[in-house]
């Protein structure tokens, strides 16, 4: 793989990050009910994470002479992770979350191949680093799932 595949990666995964701040950020202002206020509270941190790997991933690119896109790049793509209709329907927040984290680790496992492929540490680190963070993400909303009842 090469550097613009590297490159193009690392805009996918920023647009991707700033896409889960938005969602997350909602979802932890309206959700509502007994069952929420946990989900609430782990999503509202999960947001300045999530806005920290946004962070590093643009400095990356900035420091590949590459910028990060702005807004007009942005094409919406979680519909998985949209705020419900019914406010109180946390566990369809919960499998919003898990379905954006594993797309989160695909797209890192990718981004860190791609990194060994062109020869570039720095990126590999980044990748490493955030992959760990979304991993831990994941485990804890693998967590909320398990309190819901299976039908």
């Amino acid at each position: 793989m090469s550097e613009d595949d590297v490159t193009d990666l690392l805009t996918e995964a920023y647009i991707d990050e700033l896409e889960t701040v938005m969602n997350y950020l909602t979802n932890a202002i309206v959700l509502d009910g007994v069952h929420a206020e946990e989900v609430k509270s782990s999503l509202a941190a999960d947001v300045d994470e999530e806005l920290e790997h946004a962070r590093l991933l643009g400095n990356r690119l900035k420091q590949l002479d590459r910028s990060p896109p702005g807004s007009e790049a942005f094409e919406a793509g979680q519909s998985s992770l949209q705020p419900p209709e019914d406010t109180t329907d946390v566990e369809s927040v919960i499998d919003g979350v898990l379905e954006a984290e594993e797309d989160a680790l695909e797209t890192y496992r990718s981004l860190l191949e791609a990194a060994e492929d062109a020869n570039d540490p720095i990126t590999e680190d980044v990748a490493v680093t955030i992959l760990a963070d979304e991993e831990a993400h994941r485990t804890e909303f693998r967590g909320f799932k398990k309190e819901f009842p299976r039908d």
